[in-house]
């Protein structure tokens, strides 16, 4: 008999409550997102109070300013991984319902699009102040990957984007008819807990990675060198745990069962590992660009 792990008995929902008729509830993915922004407020402010840090003991913005592009970071999280989703993965479904694009409680949001809200958030916050980007963009990606790993846990914890079905003894068998909808497959389904696979090396991994490269190794000395580390790093891990997560269902078709954006005779790549293979090719040239400085 094949060894699986039940889904164990979590509420999306921390509380809820009743006021005048109308229900209110705090759920596990709206704390990951406020803690993630809390904790990489805090490694920020941390990081610039340590002048030592950065090449000529100059830090490129100051608490406050990090407090004041705080703001415009959240709207780039919220609008970018928002459109993001919208654009990559349902653009179809979503012009025939624009209405359903603002209804972001629904679910439904994207990494890529965040990444990219963030990305034009920091972009305009840093032209508006003049402030170095390459030194904004390190400060900002060494902070990411506890919010990322957050995330990941509330996307088990509501027992979605779930993996591909497996015969291995961590196999989770997750509730719900869309989970257990695994053709071939006789009795319960059990699936890759792929979120856990990301949690672990998006946030735990890559964020420990990061933390060693800024005050053990000096990296913030090396304009670009931790914003590069992050991009390929989290566009590698992305790329392989695809591998084991099952895409979206308007991927997944009866002549493409593994759900590739970009198939072709029966091999090709999920849209997920379409979208890192930039973010990967960009992390290598801003490492590189770091190591040609350190030799001139």
């Amino acid at each position: 008999m094949q060894a699986v792990l039940q889904f164990p008995d979590l509420s999306p929902e921390l509380f809820s409550f009743s006021v005048f008729g109308m229900e209110f509830a705090l759920r596990w993915y709206a704390l990951a997102y406020i803690a993630g922004i809390l904790t990489a407020w805090r490694l920020a402010v941390a990081a610039v109070r340590r002048a030592t840090l950065w090449a000529g003991a100059t830090p490129p913005m100051t608490p406050q300013q990090i407090e004041d592009l705080l703001t415009w970071i959240i709207l780039g999280v919220i609008l970018g991984g928002r459109l993001g989703f919208v654009l990559f993965y349902q653009p179809a479904y979503y012009l025939q319902h624009p209405a359903e694009i603002v209804m972001v409680w629904q679910g439904g949001m994207a990494f890529h699009g965040g990444l990219l809200g963030v990305i034009v958030a920091a972009w305009a916050f840093t032209a508006r102040h003049g402030i170095s980007r390459i030194g904004a963009a390190d400060l900002i990606a060494h902070t990411v990957a506890p919010g990322l790993m957050l995330g990941r846990l509330a996307n088990f914890i509501n027992a979605e984007l779930w993996g591909r079905p497996t015969t291995l003894p961590w196999g989770v068998i997750f509730p719900g008819a869309a989970a257990q909808d695994c053709p071939g497959v006789v009795g319960l389904c059990a699936r890759h807990p792929s979120q856990l696979y990301e949690a672990g090396l998006e946030g735990l991994v890559l964020g420990t990675l990061l933390l060693w490269l800024v005050y053990r190794r000096g990296a913030l000395k090396r304009p670009g060198l931790v914003l590069g580390t992050f991009l390929s790093g989290y566009g590698l891990v992305r790329f392989v745990v695809e591998f084991a997560r099952q895409p979206d269902a308007q991927f997944v078709t009866p002549g493409n069962p593994l759900g590739l954006a970009l198939e072709m005779n029966g091999w090709g790549l999920t849209m997920g590992q379409l979208l890192s293979l930039p973010m990967i090719a960009l992390g290598l040239y801003f490492i590189q660009r770091a190591r040609r400085r350190d030799t001139q």
